[in-house]
């Protein structure tokens, strides 16, 4: 055991721990979100409407900064953007806690949102950047691990924070936020590699070459169904059991699972998953994801419920560093900040219409329709993937990525160059 997790954390670039330790900090410190719902409603009195019409327009200002700020990502560079979005994020959350008025309040979360999501682009350009390509999955998969680990125990804090004091978990995510740029500031270079200036120049990269760049595209529209399904976790499964006379801690206690096993099998999957076919993976995993939630419509119990959690937790456990790694694998060297804001953006977007479809869908049809849908989108984007990926380029690296000139600079290894025509 001891050899397997000296092997898993082995090999990967100082510079990568760094960033990984800014992003554990920054999930450690997510306090806000847990617990916003109930601020609004129980704490400031509104209605659930409008803490829904909040929770929106923070995720609108998600999907707009998923395109800005992979686009500042590759101008800019990877850390100017981290500590623009990191900074700004610790402001408009801290400014957050003290607004009283609807309007306000409302406006600031749209801020948050944008500002928040504005590094998600940077972070994935910057790994790529900085991490060998054999050793991506893993470094993408060790991320993942600390997003979830630092969200468990920001989740279990958050209730305790919030007895005290809402504007005490307002201000200690701000703080949190704050050091993670200050970790960013002290620790982490910019790590975009030199060629891609001269690239850029050459070969320019915009949104629109992203748009029209129909292999990618089609990744970005698997993904977003495949994050569609996902979001069930969080959106349908809650108004499900609550309609099956369930109740919010029969919720708590079946959805809990997700978390403990990512947390628990994330890096132990990821060794074995590794080096295996990419392929295969995204399409077993889509199939995990929608049958596992399909698997829902025939649960009775918390303990049924917790069986289909497994089943679709390991699908998420098994996709998330393999889809980042294709898109990567796909994203020019200049033009990585870009493509991965497209990509973010798939997420982001589910993340809107997921809340939408299952109300609507279980309000007319009843929820039984709700996990039909789910195995039939998984069934769709699983046989999505395996027509995608049947001709796709072997990885290889670049013959012209030459070494930074700043001798404080990441020295990157050797870049990916993958046609995307």
């Amino acid at each position: 055991m001891r050899r397997a997790a000296r092997e898993t954390v082995s090999g990967l670039p100082r510079e990568f721990w760094w960033l990984w330790t800014s992003t554990l900090v920054n999930r450690l410190g997510a306090f806000v979100a847990t617990f916003m719902a109930l601020y609004l409603t129980v704490e400031r009195g509104y209605s659930a409407s409008y803490a829904g019409l909040v929770a929106s327009l923070h995720g609108l200002g998600g999907v707009v900064s998923s395109l800005g700020g992979g686009v500042m990502a590759d101008r800019l560079g990877r850390r100017p953007t981290l500590l623009v979005a990191q900074t700004a994020t610790a402001a408009s959350v801290a400014l957050l806690g003290f607004m009283t008025d609807p309007v306000a309040i409302a406006g600031v979360a749209f801020l948050v949102g944008m500002t928040s999501n504005a590094s998600r682009p940077a972070v994935q350009a910057m790994m790529a950047d900085i991490v060998r390509p054999e050793d991506r999955v893993r470094a993408f998969s060790l991320n993942y691990w600390a997003i979830n680990l630092g969200f468990a125990v920001s989740s279990a804090a958050a209730g305790f924070i919030a007895e005290y004091s809402y504007l005490a978990g307002f201000l200690i995510e701000a703080g949190m936020t704050l050091a993670c740029a200050l970790v960013v500031f002290l620790k982490i270079p910019e790590s975009r590699p030199a060629a891609a200036g001269a690239r850029e120049a050459d070969d320019p990269v915009s949104l629109g070459t992203v748009l029209r760049d129909g292999r990618y595209m089609a990744v970005v529209g698997l993904s977003f169904l495949v994050a569609l399904i996902f979001q069930q976790g969080f959106v349908g499964l809650p108004v499900a059991m609550g309609r099956a006379g369930f109740s919010p801690a029969d919720y708590g206690l079946a959805v809990a699972v997700n978390g403990v096993l990512i947390v628990a099998l994330q890096i132990p999957v990821t060794r074995f998953i590794e080096h295996r076919d990419p392929r295969t993976l995204l399409v077993a995993s889509s199939l995990l994801a929608g049958y596992g939630f399909g698997l829902t419509a025939f649960a009775g119990s918390v303990g049924v419920f917790m069986v289909t959690v497994c089943v679709w937790t390991l699908a998420e456990i098994v996709n998330a560093p393999i889809q980042t790694g294709l898109v990567v694998r796909l994203s020019p060297a200049h033009g990585r900040g870009r493509y991965q804001g497209v990509y973010t953006l798939s997420w982001s977007v589910a993340a809107l219409i997921a809340p939408l479809m299952s109300g609507a869908v279980i309000d007319r049809l009843g929820a039984q329709w709700l996990w039909a849908m789910c195995a039939a989108v998984g069934t769709v984007a699983g046989a999505g993937y395996a027509l995608l990926m049947r001709r796709l380029p072997p990885e290889r690296p670049a013959a012209d990525a030459a070494p930074d000139p700043d001798p404080d600079a990441v020295k990157t290894g050797a870049e990916p160059e993958v046609s995307t025509a």
